[in-house]
């Protein structure tokens, strides 16, 4: 069950702070965008920038935290799907995982990234990727803000009291960043990609084309393909391309995500900046050090490997292959009935944007049994191959946090010439929370 309710109580002040926000100029956001690194609470010890903060860190409220959230990954409607192509027409085509879409794109809206967290009060996840419309746009075409965020409050799930532990060194952390990532008082947010569901969804989409994988880093053809009529074998789209596609498609969506993100801290006023330098293997659990658990994703490592290859939290975000599954099949199976099921993208019953939603996702391309032996074959043939599945790449992936602050505004008017930061920080603490720069706690070290 959720932690959170679903209920979301603002003072008057947080009230008009999101009036406020509610107008500020996109064109402000993208051309006044900084990384903003230095909070309440800061220090940078020595070289030409060195600045203790004279104030303790300020943690977020609970509506900063949830518009952050809201930014990264909000279902903020529909998805409107692929209306056309030329394979499949006149069928609807029937390429995308989730009905909804959020506050960033998917390839051909398969949505397979979910949002982890972590601040002073715990760590957590954000499940949002199946989650159905929360709020109806008005005519107009706009959502209510508040009850949209409001909503998104039933989607936190605790995992475990605390911050996330992760070492200030290497390599568990860049050098770079071990002075002021994940500190107290920071909102540290991730997208994980099911990069094996991701690729699934995408045998599909070519399968659907006529295409297959040919094995070329083993210079194969994968056996068993030549008894499907419905493609053709000429027509190979190469492993190792392929593989790479799907990395670079899923590091899109969650840097995409992470950078939404970004701009809703512009226009807050919240201090912070994206950054990779957490390393994502130990953070995710494949430390190896019982020490340092990160969010105790399952793993496997085998000679060979450059790296350790996690596979999926148990019970709450496992990755579309073995060991989560029993097979490659299994997987597939479980994939087409994401999409039917109720809820999913092409069950007739799933409310939608169409003015005859019923019709429209009636008409999607059927998954037949074909389709599904057809990638279950190529599936399994990489797995049983090389180990894991997808074949090269990892099997869950993140690659951008975001980091969301308080900043120390004197440690910018001591060293920086002005308009190093933007009129949305300086009215911050006054408009979000009604207090003066004096009325910050000091820190007491």
């Amino acid at each position: 069950m959720p932690d959170t309710k679903s209920q979301l109580f603002i003072n008057t002040s947080e009230h008009q702070a999101l009036q406020e926000l509610l107008r500020f100029p996109l064109a402000d956001a993208l051309f006044g965008r900084r990384s903003r690194r230095f909070s309440l609470g800061g220090e940078v010890p020595d070289g030409p920038l060195a600045y203790k903060s004279l104030y303790a860190p300020l943690p977020l409220s609970e509506l900063e935290r949830l518009l952050i959230l809201t930014a990264v990954s909000g279902v903020t409607g529909w998805h409107y799907g692929i209306t056309r192509h030329a394979n499949i027409a006149p069928k609807l085509p029937s390429y995308s995982g989730a009905a909804a879409g959020r506050s960033f794109p998917s390839a051909a809206g398969f949505h397979t990234s979910q949002v982890f967290f972590t601040d002073d009060s715990g760590t957590y996840t954000f499940k949002t990727r199946d989650a159905a419309v929360l709020v109806p746009h008005t005519a107009d075409g706009e959502p209510d803000v508040l009850e949209l965020v409001q909503a998104h409050a039933q989607y936190i799930h605790k995992l475990r009291d605390g911050r996330l532990h992760i070492p200030r060194r290497e390599p568990f952390m860049a050098g770079h960043n071990a002075w002021n990532a994940n500190v107290p008082g920071s909102l540290v947010v991730w997208p994980v990609a099911d990069v094996a569901q991701h690729q699934l969804l995408k045998l599909i989409f070519i399968a659907q084309n006529g295409f297959v994988i040919y094995d070329d880093i083993n210079n194969r053809r994968i056996p068993g393909l030549e008894k499907f009529s419905h493609i053709d074998a000429e027509k190979p789209y190469p492993l190792s391309a392929f593989d790479q596609a799907t990395l670079s498609e899923v590091s899109a969506e969650i840097s995409t995500a992470t950078f939404a993100g970004h701009l809703m801290q512009q226009a807050m006023g919240l201090g912070g900046w994206m950054l990779n330098g957490l390393d994502r293997v130990r953070t995710l659990g494949a430390s190896g050090d019982p020490e340092v658990p990160g969010l105790g994703f399952r793993y496997d490592f085998k000679p060979g490997w450059s790296r350790p290859n996690p596979t999926g939290l148990e019970g709450l975000f496992e990755g579309f292959c073995p060991p989560h599954f029993p097979d490659m099949r299994s997987a597939v199976e479980a994939l087409v009935e994401r999409k039917y099921r109720q809820g999913g993208p092409f069950n007739p019953e799933t409310p939608g944007p169409w003015k005859d939603s019923a019709g429209v996702r009636s008409a999607a391309q059927p998954h037949h049994e074909w389709l599904i032996d057809l990638v279950a074959t190529q599936a399994q043939y990489l797995f049983d191959t090389f180990g894991k599945f997808p074949a090269t790449v990892p099997t869950i992936y993140t690659l951008m946090f975001l980091q969301t602050h308080h900043l120390d505004l004197e440690y910018y008017d001591h060293l920086f010439e002005p308009g190093a930061y933007l009129p949305t920080h300086a009215e911050h603490l006054q408009r979000w929370h009604g207090l003066e720069p004096q009325d910050l706690p000091k820190r007491e070290d």
